[in-house]
């Protein structure tokens, strides 16, 4: 009787190991559908809502409550150039802390001053880059995906976005190219000696 029970157990170990063994060799076989383009901008507009990209890239006026709303045809476009610079207040600056303007375009602290860039289709913004620009942008922190250009500034948090995978990105940037284009050159960075 005890050595029918082991051979039984015996038997359901091997039948079990074979049979995970032949799903797993499937799985192994079936390669992953590849994703449409529709499906990768409907992905890419999901994490551009989804992880706050708007909040520092679109401008914003109060609503009618006293909230910040984006707005809509500018949506995307980054500090508006036709605005004026404010001077930020540099003694807080030396005082080790960061300011923001008021709908969150721009932005000063030890680094100087930064201001949103122009995610929109249009050439003044992401309208002439390639993917690969796009990825290696977000993975290096480089501008315009240039490997010889400049760091991104702060506040940007291109170290934490460039643990998304590379379809997150690849997909966010096919999203991004289907933002209406709006055109407006942001301006460059302040050096902190220009804003004192």
């Amino acid at each position: 009787m005890r050595n029918r029970k082991i051979l039984t157990a015996v038997t359901i170990v091997i039948a079990m190991t074979g049979i995970y063994s032949c799903l797993d060799s499937r799985a192994k076989d079936e390669k992953p559908k590849p994703i449409t383009q529709e499906e990768k901008v409907k992905r890419g507009e999901y994490l551009v809502s989804s992880i706050g990209c708007d909040d520092c890239h679109s401008p914003k006026k109060l609503g009618p409550n006293g909230e910040p709303e984006v707005i809509s045809e500018l949506r995307l476009s980054g500090y508006p150039s036709s605005r004026s610079i404010q001077k930020p207040d540099s003694n807080v600056i030396k005082q080790g802390w960061m300011l923001f303007g008021t709908d969150l375009t721009s932005a000063a602290g030890p680094w100087g001053m930064s201001f949103a860039a122009n995610l929109t289709s249009d050439a003044s913004g992401i309208g002439n880059w390639t993917e690969d620009q796009f990825v290696y942008a977000i993975r290096k922190g480089k501008l315009k995906g240039l490997e010889n250009s400049r760091a991104i500034l702060p506040p940007m948090p291109w170290f934490v976005y460039r643990n998304l995978t590379d379809d997150d990105l690849k997909s966010i940037f096919a999203y991004l190219k289907t933002v209406p284009a709006v055109a407006n050159v942001v301006p460059g960075p302040k050096q902190v000696a220009d804003i004192r």
